[in-house]
């Protein structure tokens, strides 16, 4: 197993772990995993777990924009899966995202 697939697994353990109807960020799951530069690195992580039972729709920029929307099937799947968990979503951020915001860091 090379790093980076071990890398792609300890993200995809944590998006696991996002509880219904919240949202965390890439730099949250990078910064839990002591990887705090490594972001994007997340975000491919979680672009190669679609399908592999990967909460990924969870995951959001940390502005609450969902830059990951692109990767799903459909025009505005990521949006409708959230909004189905009772997450506002307007022009593609999450509103009120302090609220709705799991931090790995504080509750792992």
């Amino acid at each position: 197993m090379t790093d980076t697939t071990h890398f792609f697994d300890k993200c995809c353990q944590v998006a696991r772990q996002i509880p219904f109807g919240r949202v965390t960020s890439y730099g949250a799951i990078a910064r839990y995993l002591g990887a705090a530069k490594s972001a994007r690195m997340v975000g491919y992580a979680m672009t190669a777990s679609h399908g592999n039972d990967v909460p990924v729709h969870r995951v959001v920029n940390r502005n609450g924009l969902l830059t990951g929307k692109h990767h799903f099937e459909g025009t505005k799947l990521m949006q409708q899966l959230l909004e189905s968990e009772g997450i506002q979503i307007e022009d593609s951020q999450v509103i009120d995202f302090e609220s709705v915001f799991w931090d790995p860091a504080k509750v792992l």
